[in-house]
C-alpha cells in the first residue's frame, strides 16, 4: 500500500544501510536524484583490530543513526510528511548491524504511516549504476565487495540470477588478509592499490581456475602464496619490494576478475556490464576494464557509491516500489540473505 500522503508530482524515499560498519541513511527524489546520502564511517573504531569487530560495528550505529537520519532529512530539504516510503537493508550482511537499521527503519515508518521496502545489499550494489544513467536489460554484473564477488545476470528489473561466485574468499576479503600481512592498515584495499601502480609484477602468483570452463572464483590459494612468500622471506632474512608485492598480487587478481567476466560476457551476451561492490573502486580494476572489456558497455559507479552506503539502498528500492514489493511489520535482518530470497 502505498504513502496516502504521497505528492503524486515527485515521490521521496528515506533509505538505511547498516549491513556491516557504515552507518548511512539516504534519501532519494523520484527514479535516481539522491538529495543527500549521509555515511557515519567505523574506521578508525576497527583499526585497532585489523577488521570489523560485530559488537562494536551494532553499538556503533545504535550510537550514530538517529542523528543520520537527521542530517539526511536536512540536507534533502524534506520532512517526514514528504516521504512516500522507507527503505532498508535486510540482508545479506552482520546480523547485529542489520537488526539496528531494520528497527530505525520500522519504527519511523510505524511512526509516519509509510509503506516499507526490504532490499537485498547486493542488489543495493548493483542498482548504484542506475545514478550514472538508465539501466538496459538483460545485463550482466560483477559484483567485487569485502564479503562477496558474483557474477550476476540481470533478465530485467528485479530479476537476478547469480551465474558465477567465489568458492572461498571474497575479493575484498583477500586483499584485507594480505594488507595485514604486509603490515598495511585496514582497511587495505586502497593502499595497496596505490603501491600497485608504483611497482612490477615480478614474484608471478598463481591465477587459480583461469582457464577452466566455468564462471566461478578461488583467491585462497592466491592469498596463501603471498603470505608463504612474505614469511618465507622474513626467516630467510629477505628482503621484499612493498610495490612489487602489491602489483603482483594485484596483478593476479584482476587477471582472475577479467578472465572470468569475458567468459560470463561469451556465456550471457548482454551490451551492459556493471561492475560495482568497495572493489569497484580500484583503480587497477577500472583501468584493466576498460582495455580488456569490448564490444559492451561497462558501467560502474562514482566513488562514493562503490562503498557502503544507503544511496544505493534507495536507487534499488525505487525498482521495488516500482514493483509494489513491500515488506509488513515482521520484517527481520536476513544475514544470509541470497539474490532469490533465500537464506545461503
Amino acid at each position: 500500500m502505498k504513502n496516502e500522503n504521497e505528492n503524486m508530482s515527485d515521490r521521496y524515499i528515506l533509505a538505511f544501510e547498516t549491513s556491516c560498519d557504515e552507518t548511512s541513511v539516504a534519501v532519494l527524489k523520484n527514479e535516481a536524484e539522491l538529495l543527500s546520502n549521509v555515511i557515519a564511517s567505523q574506521i578508525k573504531s576497527h583499526q585497532r583490530f585489523g577488521g570489523v569487530v560485530p559488537e562494536v560495528a551494532s553499538r556503533h550505529h545504535v550510537e550514530v543513526i538517529t542523528a543520520c537520519i537527521t542530517e539526511a532529512l536536512e540536507e534533502a530539504g524534506v520532512t517526514a510528511k514528504d516521504l512516500s516510503a522507507v527503505a532498508v537493508t535486510e540482508g545479506p550482511g552482520l546480523v547485529g548491524a542489520l537488526l539496528v537499521g531494520v528497527s530505525a527503519a520500522k519504527t519511523f515508518a510505524w511512526a509516519h504511516g509509510l509503506p516499507l521496502i526490504p532490499v537485498n545489499h547486493m542488489a543495493g550494489h548493483l542498482m548504484a549504476a542506475r545514478h550514472v544513467q538508465p539501466l538496459n536489460y538483460p545485463l550482466l554484473a560483477l559484483l567485487v565487495s569485502g564479503g562477496h564477488t558474483e557474477l550476476v545476470y540481470v533478465a530485467a528489473p528485479g530479476d537476478y540470477k547469480i551465474v558465477g561466485e567465489t568458492r572461498d574468499d571474497a575479493v575484498g576479503e583477500a586483499y584485507d588478509k594480505v594488507g595485514r600481512v604486509m603490515g598495511l592498515p585496514y582497511p587495505a584495499g586502497r593502499l595497496i592499490d596505490e603501491l600497485a601502480h608504483k611497482g612490477q609484477d615480478t614474484y608471478h602468483f598463481p591465477r587459480a581456475m583461469i582457464k577452466e570452463d566455468n564462471l566461478e572464483f578461488s583467491f585462497s590459494g592466491l592469498k596463501s602464496a603471498f603470505i608463504n612468500l612474505h614469511h618465507n622471506a622474513a626467516q630467510k632474512g629477505e628482503d621484499l619490494v612493498p610495490e612489487d608485492l602489491a602489483a603482483s598480487f594485484q596483478a593476479a587478481v584482476m587477471d582472475i576478475l577479467i578472465a572470468k567476466t569475458q567468459k560470463a560476457l561469451e556465456r550471457y551476451p548482454v551490451k551492459t556490464l556493471v561492475v560495482a561492490g568497495g572493489v569497484a573502486a580500484n583503480r587497477g580494476l577500472r583501468e584493466r576494464l576498460a582495455a580488456d572489456i569490448k564490444d559492451v558497455e561497462v558501467i560502474i559507479p562514482p566513488l562514493r557509491l562503490c562503498g557502503d552506503n544507503a544511496g544505493m539502498i534507495a536507487l534499488a528500492a525505487a525498482v521495488a516500489y516500482d514493483q509494489g514489493q513491500f515488506a509488513d511489520w515482521s520484517l527481520n535482518a536476513r544475514p544470509s540473505l541470497a539474490f532469490d530470497g533465500l537464506e545461503d
